[in-house]
């Protein structure tokens, strides 16, 4: 089960935006198309644990292994450096050829964004390749007598973990390790090492050391300075959104389908899971947490037309928002992010949900009012209905007639009209409720 674990854990990290976003090296985010292919990325651990079970079971041994072989940690890895990676880079350049690619390998780089569950995104003969692969150093120190537990797990659950490394997509090696000693680079690849090969696939094609690169003549000489400006980069701010969604956590249940939770749960249709139960007193924590010390956080994010797009969360559940004492906090948290969105640049901020509630802030005109002189656009779902709405009658319009219900919206669609001259009609009921409104609303008598 400690397999699993550590991808799920880099998975996790990696969909952590609000520490990640400066550091992704492709910057996209994962689409539902790229989870349901990944769905059965851990077949290579059950492969693994059956080929495992038989080895064991044709070669059984009554003798107890020990807990710990120093020398079985040096004959791994010797037999790591002198085959297994050798070994990876000569079979990984075959499935680049054009057959092996086409029929097999090319599935392992459909994968428009790498992420770790992307590092088990391949075929049934790649996983046989990698099983002897990771099994060469465990076996052969076995054979020679110095097998151990510690070896076992230490080996597996470290080569799981740079697998993850590689394929995470984002870039946490310092380059300042590689500048005191330069000679590390050929000994640790890097996210944005192996990333480079996902984007351009016809160089980096070693397991962890780029030494095998530079003898076979494949390594990819951007790699490097790549590197150090990813790096770079990281301790500045990315590009500004242009439209940022303004959300809030639904319930405890809700707060476990966030894709930084388990990214296959989130793009599956909500609903309380049973399987999800037992982790509800995390969730409980959480919100804890939160509510004792935290701010508006980016969840995720998507480009349409050009176009950067944010969701950003307040750290608040449903609940929170009907408990009066808890008012003011919320609209400072709120008041917060209006502020900083305004501060980065962002034209438009979008209240979503409770966020916009009119007992809370008047639907967000609690900050409109405070802060007069904002450049970003504070808006919520009616609003932008009824500016799509209006957006869409002709100027040459000279009367409307409005039918349905006399709401937020109807209001909103009917008073801007009068502002601009144009009559309003509407059936008898709804016309006493609308002059009422606006007659307070610059004395308007066109209803």
């Amino acid at each position: 089960m400690l397999r699993p674990v550590i991808y799920q854990l880099w998975t996790s990290y990696s969909n952590m935006l609000f520490l990640t976003r400066n550091r992704l090296i492709v910057k996209k985010g994962v689409d539902f198309k790229q989870i349901d292919k990944e769905w059965h990325w851990d077949n290579f651990i059950l492969l693994q644990a059956i080929v495992a079970f038989l080895v064991l079971h044709m070669f059984p041994t009554s003798e107890t292994l020990p807990v710990w072989n120093k020398n079985g940690v040096v004959s791994a890895v010797l037999l790591h450096v002198a085959v297994s990676e050798p070994l990876f880079y000569t079979l990984h350049r075959c499935f680049h050829g054009d057959y092996l690619f086409s029929n097999y390998h090319s599935l392992h780089h459909s994968s428009a964004v790498p992420q770790a569950y992307t590092a088990g995104h391949a075929t049934f003969l790649e996983h046989l390749m990698l099983t002897l692969v990771i099994g060469v150093p465990i076996i052969g120190s076995f054979l020679i007598g110095y097998g151990s537990l510690s070896l076992i797990y230490g080996y597996v659950l470290i080569f799981d973990l740079l697998r993850c490394l590689g394929h995470s997509n984002v870039e946490i090696v310092p380059y300042r390790m590689f500048e005191t000693i330069p000679f590390l680079r050929y000994i640790i690849y890097t996210p944005t090492y192996h990333g480079l090969h996902h984007a351009e696939m016809g160089t980096n094609y070693c397991l962890f050391m780029p030494l095998f690169d530079a003898l076979g003549k494949t390594l990819n000489t951007k790699s490097w300075n790549m590197h150090k400006n990813k790096c770079l980069e990281s301790g500045k701010n990315g590009r500004v959104p242009d439209f940022v969604f303004l959300a809030h956590v639904v319930d405890m249940s809700s707060s476990l389908h966030a894709p930084f939770v388990n990214r296959s749960v989130a793009s599956l249709p909500y609903y309380t899971r049973i399987y999800l139960i037992p982790f509800l007193p995390f969730s409980f924590i959480a919100m804890l947490l939160m509510w004792a010390k935290s701010k508006a956080f980016l969840n995720s994010f998507y480009n349409i037309r050009g176009r950067l797009h944010q969701t950003w969360v307040v750290p608040r559940f449903g609940f929170q928002y009907f408990l009066p004492f808890a008012a003011d906090g919320i609209n400072n948290k709120i008041e917060e992010a209006i502020l900083r969105a305004n501060k980065l640049g962002v034209k438009v901020i979008s209240l979503a949900a409770l966020n916009k509630n009119e007992a809370l802030n008047g639907g967000g005109t609690l900050f409109v009012n405070k802060h007069p002189d904002l450049n970003v656009r504070v808006v919520h779902g009616n609003t932008l209905t009824a500016a799509v709405i209006l957006n869409d009658i002709p100027e040459t319009v000279t009367q409307v007639f409005l039918t349905g219900a006399t709401s937020k919206l109807g209001r909103a669609i009917a008073l801007y009209l009068c502002r601009k001259k144009v009559r309003v009609l509407v059936s008898l009921r709804r016309r006493l409720v609308l002059q009422l409104i606006s007659s307070i609303d610059h004395k308007l008598h066109r209803i």
